[in-house]
């Protein structure tokens, strides 16, 4: 398996450990740790395979005048990727106890900018043990990455990084 970009965001919370978590259990030899504020889309593109690590913001936070998190300053970066031969992997923090009607939303938004463009995301995961009523995450009755839930459920972290990592390392070139 090719070194892996794991791009995340935001620093220094709940995003940033659970992106630890993933390089410990993908192996950290295998991952290069990237805040996604510090990235360009030059910094992505040299890597064939991807992760990218967001925490779900309200729907207020991304669509609103608030001051710009990680991840609005690195969208415009999105649009000027090339995505061929890219395999893509995201995982998303939300709660879904707060954001039942937005959880893990980011994962939805990414999405809509990245799969025009040709991107090949891999890493879909069953609704099965999740309670919430609506996100923008869901494709085809599966999750477009992986919700991680660190305010209500971090019983749950490890064992969820897992099933995933074995999902996304069997795809990954």
């Amino acid at each position: 398996m090719k070194k892996i970009g794991l791009f995340y965001g935001p620093v220094g919370g709940s995003t940033e450990k659970v992106a630890k978590k993933v390089a410990d259990a993908l192996g950290t030899e295998n991952v290069d740790l990237i805040p996604v504020k510090e990235a360009k889309a030059s910094d992505v593109e040299k890597y064939e395979n991807i992760i990218f690590g967001m925490s779900t913001i309200g729907k207020e936070t991304w669509e609103s005048d608030k001051p710009a998190n990680d991840w609005d300053i690195f969208l415009p970066e999105l649009e000027k990727i090339n995505y061929s031969n890219k395999k893509i992997a995201m995982f998303g923090l939300g709660d879904q106890v707060t954001y039942d009607l937005h959880f893990v939303d980011a994962l939805g938004i990414i999405a809509e900018i990245i799969l025009p463009k040709g991107a090949q995301v891999i890493g879909r995961v069953r609704t099965d043990g999740y309670d919430f009523r609506e996100s923008k995450a869901l494709y085809d009755g599966k999750f477009i990455g992986l919700p991680v839930n660190e305010d209500f459920e971090p019983e749950l972290t490890a064992q969820r990084i897992n099933g995933w990592v074995k999902i996304i390392q069997s795809e990954f070139k």
